[in-house]
């Protein structure tokens, strides 16, 4: 395929794909191009399936009543009209898999052709276009088998998929792969501290339950909303303690989680978690919120008005080695592996 030829340079953080409003990063980018044809330095990916973001889905889950046709026709029309899969009322996207199809003269990403990749930056500022109508989809799970195609740009982040891990699972785990990493970094700035994960039966929390343990954390407690999800853990002996509460009850919330923690995790994808999880950190600790529910004025409002000393931090979803660190946290423990296949299959 021919490279675009354009007064218009490319940048490598994509200023060249937004289509509205003019000058703005694609993230924040109402609409994008997401022609196939490619600026020198982009790489053109053959979509294969989609990983919605567990905020996202939900949200189009209970909008729709858990009707699989109208999340289905929902998330068509929003890639078909903004060029992107970015949920106008999560903020959130998701990330994709595919094969490489095409690598523009200066790529710095270092794919070739017929790589099978996962990308590990967001859908909501990912050029895509499906060309499938999501036929193969039935729109009740987070993970959308389709076809099409997505645009990398030069500053874009892909992992080439591992060949010992299915795609589904490696997928799974990359989707959430920095939340174990910066769990691990900051656990490794206390001496053997307490650690509280809020949603600790998910993708994310899981792998920040076992990223603390091997971090060095002294206790960790994994919390989370139902019985189920507590046997589940229980049975996966990933935490020292499991307690059940709802995480967007603050009083519950800390009350459960008993002595505060010096580290606490927020992997529920759900809003309205923010008082409760620094109500359940010790002071001079550390709060991270990973959920795209996250409301980070009212994190910030809420702990002026506890006058809770902690810091709060925004899990971006990158740190350098993160998607290494997560598949290998996946291949040597079995019992997060399960969790996986478990969520996997259903």
């Amino acid at each position: 395929m021919e490279h675009v030829e354009s007064a218009t340079s490319s940048s490598p953080v994509g200023l060249h794909r937004v289509l509205a409003p003019k000058g703005v990063l694609p993230q924040a980018a109402e609409r994008l191009n997401a022609g196939a044809a490619l600026w020198p330095d982009e790489v053109r990916i053959e979509v294969e399936r989609l990983n919605l973001d567990a905020a996202s889905y939900r949200q189009l889950a209970s909008k729709h009543g858990g009707d699989g046709a109208a999340i289905r026709a929902e998330v068509l029309e929003i890639i078909g009209r903004r060029g992107k899969m970015h949920n106008p009322v999560t903020g959130s996207g998701g990330m994709l898999v595919g094969r490489v199809a095409e690598v523009g003269p200066d790529s710095p990403l270092g794919l070739t052709v017929g790589d099978p990749v996962a990308t590990l930056v967001s859908l909501t500022l990912t050029p895509l276009h499906i060309t499938d109508d999501l036929t193969h989809w039935d729109g009740r799970s987070e993970q959308v088998p389709t076809a099409g195609h997505a645009i990398l740009f030069g500053r874009s982040i892909a992992a080439v998929l591992p060949a010992d891990l299915p795609a589904p699972l490696a997928l799974a785990v990359l989707d959430v792969c920095g939340a174990p990493a910066l769990t691990a970094r900051v656990v490794r700035r206390y001496v053997s501290p307490r650690v509280a994960v809020i949603g600790g039966a998910g993708k994310s929390g899981s792998l920040s339950l076992l990223a603390a343990r091997r971090a060095g954390a002294g206790c960790t407690v994994a919390v989370v909303p139902v019985e189920p999800e507590a046997a589940r853990l229980l049975e996966a002996g990933l935490a020292d303690e499991v307690v059940l509460a709802d995480a967007r009850d603050p009083v519950a919330l800390a009350a459960a989680i008993g002595e505060p923690a010096d580290v606490t995790v927020v992997c529920v994808d759900v809003p309205g978690c923010e008082g409760g999880a620094i109500l359940s950190t010790a002071d001079a600790g550390t709060v991270i919120f990973f959920s795209m529910a996250t409301s980070f004025s009212a994190a910030a409002l809420g702990a002026e008005g506890l006058a809770a000393d902690v810091t709060m931090l925004v899990g971006n979803g990158y740190l350098p080695g993160h998607a290494a660190y997560a598949l290998d946290l996946v291949r040597d423990e079995p019992a997060v592996r399960r969790l996986f296949t478990d969520r996997l299959s259903g």
